[in-house]
């Protein structure tokens, strides 16, 4: 992407700023939609352009819903707000979840100002009128402290309810975590339910299938994706005897020189 396409932040097409509260709304869920992306389904890939050893990296997300990992603008001035700079310098020296909810919290307080950046001419009620859209839907610190809080839940647990085999709480077990981000990052208009249920978008690291409780799943300690285990070769049995399971992925890294 060019540069003129990061700092204008068109990516829906037109090129105009938007002017009105419906139209800065739609540009806020958009680029919050592409953070939440690179911060859940996308997180593997996300992670990986954060080398600690390059320069300043931001985290830039668009109105078309695409995010990107980019240095800042050179401009000064600048056309938008600016998100947080370097945020891969404390991607090693902090614990992976932790690092990851910084990150969102960063990119909470950037995604508003973004949008008060363009809402600065609008009247104080259309003001109002839009902070209250934005803040029906979850901050994106809330949706993925959502999915850590509920990883550990089940990390802390792991109990057959009819009283048969137990399997070891930090690996396998039926049902995975339920994360809080829609498919593609969408969310409907009526916001955020915290008490949702719904397995339906934890989706494999290997095959990308989505939750079924017909089948064996298993949660990597690491990077904490979760696998069926048909496509990790993990059975029930095998993991009752794995104290801490790394996923493929994981176990193929090399760790950081010094």
């Amino acid at each position: 992407m060019d540069a003129s396409y990061r700092r204008s932040g068109a990516g829906g097409g037109g090129g105009s700023a938007p002017r009105t509260v419906e139209d800065i709304y739609k540009d806020y869920r958009g680029r919050r939609s592409a953070i939440l992306r690179a911060l859940t389904n996308d997180v593997e890939e996300f992670y990986g352009q954060c080398d600690p050893d390059k320069e300043n990296l931001c985290l830039y997300g668009y109105a078309n819903e695409a995010w990107e990992v980019a240095l800042p603008a050179e401009e000064v001035p600048t056309e938008l707000p600016e998100p947080a700079l370097g945020i891969n310098f404390a991607r090693d020296g902090m614990k992976r979840s932790d690092w990851l909810a910084l990150v969102a919290v960063h990119s909470d307080s950037w995604l508003v100002s973004v949008a008060f950046y363009y809402a600065a001419r609008l009247t104080r009620s259309d003001r109002k009128r839009l902070f209250g859209m934005m803040n029906d839907l979850a901050t994106v610190y809330e949706v993925i402290s959502e999915m850590r809080q509920s990883k550990e839940r089940d990390r802390s647990v792991g109990i057959d309810n009819s009283g048969r085999h137990k399997l070891p709480a930090k690996h396998a077990r039926e049902a995975p975590p339920p994360p809080r981000v829609e498919s593609n990052a969408r969310e409907a208009d009526e916001g955020y339910d915290e008490d949702d249920g719904d397995h339906s978008e934890t989706l494999c690291g290997t095959c990308g299938g989505i939750y079924s409780a017909e089948e064996f799943w298993i949660g990597c300690d690491v990077c904490e994706r979760w696998y069926h285990g048909k496509c990790v070769k993990i059975t029930p049995a095998k993991a009752d005897s794995i104290k801490q399971y790394k996923c493929p992925s994981c176990s193929s890294k090399r760790p950081r020189q010094q």
